[in-house]
């Protein structure tokens, strides 16, 4: 690590539009300060690109907090940098050393294909999402807390997958494009509680459909999407999901 502040040769792919050949550009920036974060960093760079009268690179951002999954992309060749559990906007520059060459790339995957530089069209899980991964049953009021009792341990993990922020990183990560452990964590969200049975079935068969049909690869359990997740989602919920398809399969009446 380093601490005060850095010069930094940054090599970044370019690419004008998802039709477009693009290419690696070389930039040098200068006295950048450690306590930046990464996307803090990006903002400098663009900065003096735009005062040279140059196109400042495009990149996904917005909470800026770690939250949201906008922030995505390959730094070095590792999803969202160094940091285990960590989104690049919450990565830090004193990650880095000075005078270190850092290549910045956009998510890698064939269902993510680039909208401009570093900014990747990710929709492809928002219709995976739309094929299942809601409760559309009438639930009725707001029951009595007590009223449905729920095995800590189920709501545990629960609680666990529905914290994936959907940023893809596992899909950038696994050298098949897998979707599987973004898929198994919205799964599991619903399977393992009680407002989530009646469409259970439903749920993981569309959802496994449409995460097919989208173009995402096959899991061959290489663990890479664990690694590289931020949100620290497990491959057990892969697990899950493929008990849940299977059961699913077998028993409907679809």
């Amino acid at each position: 690590m380093s601490t005060g502040k850095l010069s930094l040769t940054l090599k970044i792919w370019r690419q004008s539009g998802k039709d477009q050949p693009g290419q690696f550009k070389t930039y040098k920036l200068h006295d950048v300060n450690t306590h930046m974060s990464f996307l803090e960093m990006l903002d400098v760079l663009n900065d003096q690109l735009i005062r040279q009268g140059e196109e400042p690179v495009a990149f996904d951002h917005d909470c800026r907090e770690g939250i949201c999954g906008s922030c995505g992309m390959m730094i070095n060749g590792q999803a969202h940098g160094p940091d285990n559990e960590t989104t690049t906007c919450q990565l830090h520059m004193r990650r880095f050393r000075n005078g270190e060459t850092i290549v910045v790339e956009p998510w890698r995957a064939k269902s993510f294909p680039v909208i401009k530089d570093l900014a990747v069209d990710r929709s492809a899980f928002d219709r995976i999402v739309q094929a299942g991964g809601y409760i559309s049953i009438n639930t009725g009021n707001a029951p009595e807390a007590n009223s449905v009792p729920v095995p800590k341990v189920d709501a545990d993990l629960a609680f666990n997958a529905a914290a994936c922020i959907g940023c893809g990183a596992c899909v950038a990560a696994c050298k098949n494009a897998s979707a599987m452990l973004f898929t198994s964590a919205k799964v599991t969200q619903f399977a393992l509680l009680p407002h989530g049975q009646p469409e259970r079935k439903e749920r993981v068969l569309q959802m496994v459909a449409q995460m097919d049909e989208e173009g995402f690869g096959a899991c061959t359990n290489t663990n890479e999407c664990q690694a590289a997740c931020p949100a620290g989602i497990t491959v057990e919920n892969i697990a899950r999901l493929n008990r849940e398809y299977m059961w699913a399969s077998l028993t409907s009446r679809n």
